[in-house]
C-alpha cells in the first residue's frame, strides 16, 4: 500500500514536470526520484533562543530573517496555541546570531498572528487573521524599534474588497517595493493574491477558491527567486504555483508536498516545509506518498535535493513545523504551531 502512494505521488509530479516545461522555457520540475528518500545533511542546534525569564513560545507562525543576514524575527502567538487577544506578550520578537533576545514588540495589537516578513530596510510586516475586539484582517508595518508605519485593510472587519482581507496568511515585498498578500486561510475566507503599491494603494487580486491553475485553497506562504517570480505555498491543493508579478501563471510544482512555508534564498535554494500530508484516504490532508518534513530544492530546475524528517516530538499527534527561514551562513530556522517552538538545524 506504501509502495501503491508512493508510485502516486511520483506520477503527480512527473505529471507537473510536464505541464510545467509548456507553460515557461526551460523550468520543468525534476521528479525522477522519491522526495521522501533525499539525504538529510542537517543537525538540530538544541537552545538556541534566549527568552526573556518566563516567557514561552507560543506557535511559531512566522520566521524571517534580519537584513543583517544573521538575526532572526519570530512571530509567535503570545504563548498560546492560537489566541494573543487577552496577552500582554509581544508577539513579535528578534534574537542576535547567539540567540539572545535584543527586541520584542506588539503587545495587545494582535489576535491571530499569522505571516511574518522583514523588508530591505528591516521594517517588519505582520498579518492577523482573525477577528476579534475591532482587530484582525490586516497586514501591519512596523519599523526595526517597534514603531507602527502603516497598517492595510480595516481593523475587525473581513471583506473582499479592494481595501480588506478575509484571513490573510502571509506577506511579501518585492525589490521595487510592491506588496503581495497571500489572502485566505481556508475555510469561508478568501483565495487570492492582492497586490498593492508601496504605499498601500491597491493594484489588482487574483485567484478564486478551486484547484485549477490560478485558483486556490488556503494560500499559506510567499516566496520569489532571483528572477522575480513570485511562489505560493498553495497548500490545501497540496502544491506550489508560481506566477510573475501580474498574476499570470507560470507552473505548479507537487513533490515539495503539502506546504504550509516556503523560503527562498540569494542562491535560488528553496525551502519548503510540509506540515500536513496524510496517507489517510478521505482525510482533508489527504497527499499520499509525501511524508512530512522539510524539503530542499532549487527553483532552477525543481528537484529535491535534502529532505529533513520532522524534529521527535513528546506528542505524536503534534504536525511538524510550518515556517522557514535560512540565515546567510545557511542555518535554518522552522517555526512550529503545534509544537510551540522554533528549532534550528545546522550542517552536520
Amino acid at each position: 500500500m506504501r509502495h501503491t502512494s508512493i508510485m502516486k505521488c511520483l506520477i503527480g509530479i512527473i505529471l507537473v514536470a510536464a505541464i510545467g516545461s509548456t507553460r515557461e522555457e526551460g523550468i520543468i520540475a525534476q521528479g525522477s526520484s522519491d522526495p521522501n528518500v533525499a539525504p538529510n545533511p542537517y543537525r538540530v542546534d538544541e537552545g538556541w533562543a534566549k527568552l526573556a525569564e518566563g516567557r514561552k513560545w507560543g506557535a511559531a507562525v512566522g520566521v524571517d530573517i534580519d537584513r543583517d543576514g544573521r538575526s532572526v524575527w519570530v512571530f509567535d502567538r503570545c504563548a498560546t496555541a492560537d489566541d494573543c487577544s487577552g496577552s500582554n506578550l509581544a508577539p513579535i520578537q528578534k534574537f542576535d546570531a547567539s540567540g539572545r533576545l535584543v527586541a520584542s514588540f506588539g503587545a495587545g495589537m494582535f489576535n491571530y498572528p499569522h505571516g511574518l516578513f522583514v523588508d530591505r530596510d528591516d521594517n517588519v510586516w505582520v498579518s492577523d487573521g482573525r477577528a476579534k475586539n475591532g482587530k484582525g484582517h490586516t497586514v501591519m508595518k512596523f519599523s526595526p524599534a517597534g514603531a507602527l508605519l502603516m497598517t492595510l485593510g480595516k481593523p475587525g472587519v473581513p471583506g473582499a474588497g479592494p481595501d480588506t482581507f478575509n484571513g490573510p496568511s502571509d506577506i511579501l515585498i518585492a525589490p521595487n517595493g510592491d506588496i503581495f498578500v497571500a489572502d485566505g486561510h481556508g475555510g469561508d475566507t478568501n483565495a487570492r493574491i492582492v497586490k498593492l503599491s508601496k504605499d498601500g494603494k491597491f493594484i489588482k487580486a487574483w485567484g478564486k477558491k478551486g484547484s485549477g491553475p490560478g485558483e486556490f485553497d488556503s494560500p499559506h506562504g510567499l516566496a520569489m527567486d532571483s528572477a522575480g517570480r513570485l511562489f505560493v505555498a498553495d497548500r490545501s491543493n497540496s502544491r506550489i504555483q508560481v506566477f510573475n508579478q501580474d498574476g499570470q501563471f507560470l507552473f505548479e510544482w507537487r513533490q515539495f508536498g503539502r506546504p504550509s512555508g516556503v523560503f527562498i534564498d540569494k542562491k535560488d535554494v528553496i525551502y519548503v516545509a510540509d506540515s500536513q500530508s496524510s496517507d489517510a484516504p478521505g482525510a482533508a490532508n489527504y497527499n499520499p506518498g509525501c511524508r512530512r518534513g522539510l524539503r530542499i530544492g532549487s527553483t532552477k530546475d525543481g528537484r529535491v535535493q535534502y529532505f529533513i524528517p520532522p524534529p521527535v516530538v513528546v506528542n505524536p499527534i503534534f504536525q511538524p513545523p510550518i515556517a522557514v527561514a535560512v540565515d546567510h551562513n545557511g542555518a535554518i530556522y522552522l517555526g512550529s504551531d503545534d509544537q510551540k517552538d522554533v528549532k534550528k538545524f545546522v550542517r552536520n
